[in-house]
């Protein structure tokens, strides 16, 4: 399976609901690597690499998220892997 790397945007009711809290642990379950933190708009900016395969599942995962958020829209860039993170951490 290929390493690649995604972007992605959450937006709808995605701040003050442990939305980066449970991205990191998704992500961490997954094996990926990378970094999510708030963006100043409201939304929730995701940066993962690793197997294509796990990425497509935080992908699947974060047009939910956690019980008490509320996606509205999840959009999304597919960039090339970098190998440059060594785990998964939140922003400020």
């Amino acid at each position: 399976m290929a390493l690649k790397q995604l972007q992605l945007f959450v937006r709808g009711r995605v701040q003050g609901v442990y939305f980066r809290a449970s991205t990191q642990r998704e992500a961490r379950r997954l094996g990926l690597c990378g970094w999510v933190r708030n963006r100043p708009d409201g939304s929730v900016e995701i940066l993962a690499e690793g197997e294509e395969l796990s990425i497509r599942e935080l992908f699947g995962w974060a047009q939910k998220g956690p019980s008490a958020a509320r996606v509205d829209r999840v959009d999304t860039r597919w960039r090339g892997y970098t190998g440059e993170f060594s785990d998964f951490r939140i922003l400020d």
